[in-house]
């Protein structure tokens, strides 16, 4: 019987596979610790119709619990991979990993099946930590929401952000408020007119001007 407070995982792998012995040995080795409740081995060699039907182009393939993840990974990730899928749904980190490895594209159509998630890009935004190479990953999944109810839906998010102590993070709150169809994301956006930074009074205004030229509408 499977173990229903622990997440499943799926592997994908082929004979021809250097890296997938390793991947192999991790999920087990956290199966055999109770981390996973169970883990299933699909050879592609002898079930290619998976990989099509999973849009697999390379293996190894893991999916652990709600996430899919590609290439060789140590036991240490597979086992962060197998934590986060056993906490309460919080895609924030899948999300970091798909940009990180430039898997906008996927990003995008699960944020649009699940639009709840687009929330769990905010800690990215809030983070200083975060790379300027996922900033913009970030960036082009909310452009994708411009003027969808989506992207309203985070608006008080980003006027939190527009708060922030730290100059980028204010900028880019201030720029993604704009994307928006909210009244209260235009105050917001106005209010930094008077910002301490140039650059920001000046985003604030091109800001402000094309979101009220989209209210207009």
């Amino acid at each position: 019987m499977d173990n229903p407070t622990k997440p499943s995982a799926l592997l994908l792998i082929s004979p021809q596979c250097s890296h997938c012995p390793a991947v192999m040995e991790g999920l087990l080795k956290l199966l055999k610790s109770n981390k996973l409740g169970k883990v299933e081995i699909v050879n592609l060699f002898e079930h290619p119709e998976i990989a099509a039907e999973l849009g697999v182009r390379s293996v190894p393939w893991t999916r652990i619990g709600p996430f899919d993840i590609e290439g060789a990974h140590s036991y240490a990730e597979l086992e962060q991979w197998a934590e986060e899928a056993a906490q309460p749904v919080s895609t924030t980190h899948y999300y970091r990993h798909l940009l990180e490895n430039r898997q906008l594209e996927k990003a995008i159509s699960l944020i649009k099946a699940a639009p709840d998630s687009l929330t769990d890009l905010l800690p990215l935004l809030a983070s200083v930590e975060t790379p300027i190479s996922i900033r913009i990953g970030v960036g082009a999944v909310l452009e994708e929401f411009t003027g969808e109810e989506p992207l309203n839906w985070i608006v008080p998010g980003l006027i939190t952000l527009t708060e922030s102590e730290q100059q980028q993070i204010r900028a880019d709150a201030c720029h993604y408020l704009s994307l928006s169809n909210d009244h209260a994301a235009l105050t917001a956006i106005r209010g930094l007119e008077n910002d301490p930074d140039p650059e920001i009074r000046e985003i604030a205004a091109e800001s402000a001007a094309a979101l009220s030229a989209r209210l207009k509408q």
